[in-house]
């Protein structure tokens, strides 16, 4: 009998270092160094195992670091697939947030790869010289082990059609259905490696989000037969375990954790499976890899604390997130300013992301802002109705619930199964006003532009992420067809123009906003 050993990891987003940056002694329980020293662990030869080693995607953009490398060393994203090939992983599959920066980076990312990377349902990626093939075939210790590589094939929905050309998305379920029958003729086990997450509760079946395409991981495990072992990622939670037979893991984001799914394999058939994840914050960082980043880790940290401006008028700090979303915030204000300067429209939405955003100190410097704003976002701005206005803000408002004790806390619609504070939004260029003790899809109560009560018919333009005007995060009255501009400069360098043009930014706190509960 053979041990098969799968290992992987997925949405690591450039968090190399056990720190979120909040500042240069920031510590975290987490960070891909560490889950490389639990790999390199794992990796040790034991007898009749076998091990397979997978990044899951979402590699590129997120952290701090990873936005140094894109914009002030974009030659030396080769450190990405460097340092996956220092860390002996076998395959690699593209997250969506491998696309942000563009495919000649994303090309660039992946130059020095001695691994296969998969991209079975992204027709014309092979072509785009970003992926080697729907799946490979490992051949180790006497038996064959297929993996099959899926990306969420939502990404055209996010990304803006510049940084995907060539390609087409196509569904993870009906690829898999496809492709998984063939590899079972071809290999002793079938491995699939899903840069994406589960739209129903893996035990009841219940859906858990609207059915977008975005998620279909629960299908997979229900639909598609034949599948020995499942890797999961995108929705950052962390779950293993064995589910309608199929062992399956997540490992959260950033490191923090390892999946491990373990295979008893007899006769070329597995008989026995399971799955856990190993906690990396106990592992002290891998010491040879950390040897050969510290120096980047140094330049990212002088970088971040290079002033980019300064404050007056009220203060610019988020000490209370929930606060922060029921009233507005002078932060939200100034973020909703630059996008207004930058897209000129007749509204404006942005959000705070998560309860991390700490805002603007009196002297703004370039950590603050990467700390608030992590994400490579361009503006879009969209042609709407009032209508649409109005259905986008009682998505918004749904945001709340009233607890009995008159309480109010975040639903827990945009907290299980994922955390999901970014679907949000606080709007500036309207006065609006919510109603929580109001059912929810009535809680929007007053609606005035310019002063004026908003009509279902009257034509208005919004501007916001692009993700957003994609619909993101269940806003189907946002969507390209209504697209009329796009802003083609990610939003943390529009803030550092706005500072470069405005060296003196005076807070303003806003008043446009009212919510009874």
């Amino acid at each position: 009998m053979t041990h098969v050993k799968i290992m992987s990891t997925s949405d690591v987003h450039g968090y190399l270092f056990p720190t979120g940056y909040a500042s240069r002694h920031d510590r975290q329980p987490y960070g891909w160094l560490r889950a490389a020293a639990v790999l390199r662990q794992l990796q040790a030869p034991a007898p009749d195992t076998v091990t397979v080693t997978i990044d899951n995607g979402d590699w590129l953009e997120g952290s701090p670091l990873a936005s140094y490398v894109a914009t002030q060393a974009p030659t030396q994203a080769t450190l990405w697939s460097r340092l996956l090939d220092a860390g002996h992983y076998d395959v690699g599959v593209l997250g969506n947030h491998d696309f942000n920066y563009g495919l000649d980076y994303l090309r660039t990312s992946l130059a020095e790869r001695h691994y296969p990377v998969l991209a079975a349902n992204v027709a014309g990626a092979q072509d785009q010289g970003i992926s080697d093939g729907p799946y490979t075939i490992l051949e180790k210790g006497g038996l064959k082990i297929a993996v099959l590589g899926l990306t969420t094939a939502y990404v055209p929905h996010w990304e803006p059609a510049n940084h995907l050309t060539g390609l087409t998305f196509q569904p993870a379920v009906a690829t898999a259905r496809s492709w998984v029958p063939r590899l079972r003729q071809l290999a002793d086990v079938v491995v699939v490696a899903y840069h994406g997450g589960f739209e129903a509760d893996l035990v009841s079946g219940r859906a858990t989000e609207r059915a977008t395409g975005e998620n279909e991981g629960s299908q997979l495990l229900a639909q598609v037969p034949g599948i020995d072992a499942l890797i999961t990622g995108h929705q950052h939670r962390q779950i293993a375990g064995v589910y309608h037979g199929v062992p399956t893991t997540q490992p959260g984001e950033k490191g923090v954790a390892v999946g491990v799914i373990d295979l008893d394999v007899r006769d070329h058939h597995v008989v026995a499976a399971q799955a856990h994840l190993i906690q990396t914050a106990p592992t002290p960082p891998d010491p040879q890899l950390r040897e050969q980043t510290i120096q980047l880790e140094a330049r990212v940290q002088s970088w971040l604390d290079q002033p980019l401006g300064h404050l007056t008028g009220a203060s610019m700090a988020v000490s209370d997130s929930l606060a922060a979303r029921l009233h507005g915030h002078p932060y939200l204000e100034f973020i909703n300013r630059v996008e207004m300067t930058a897209g000129h429209a007749d509204i404006v939405a942005t959000a705070l992301f998560n309860d991390q955003v700490r805002g603007f100190q009196p002297t703004v410097t370039r950590r603050q802002l990467l700390n608030s704003y992590p994400y490579s976002n361009t503006l879009v701005v969209e042609r709407v109705t009032g209508q649409d206005l109005r259905a986008a803000l009682e998505r918004c408002a749904s945001f709340f619930t009233v607890q009995a004790d008159g309480q109010i806390q975040v639903a827990p619609e945009f907290t299980t199964p994922k955390v999901q504070l970014y679907n949000y939004d606080v709007y500036d260029g309207i006065d609006y006003t919510f109603d929580l003790h109001q059912p929810v899809g009535h809680r929007l109560v007053r609606l005035r532009y310019h002063g004026d009560p908003v009509r279902p018919d009257q034509q208005l333009t919004i501007v916001m992420n692009q993700y957003r005007g994609h619909g993101g995060g269940d806003y189907p009255m946002f969507r390209p067809e209504k697209i009329i501009r796009q802003v083609d400069c990610d939003m943390v360098s529009l803030v550092q123009r706005y500072f470069q043009a405005h060296p003196v930014v005076t807070g303003v706190t806003p008043h446009n906003l009212t919510v009874h509960g």
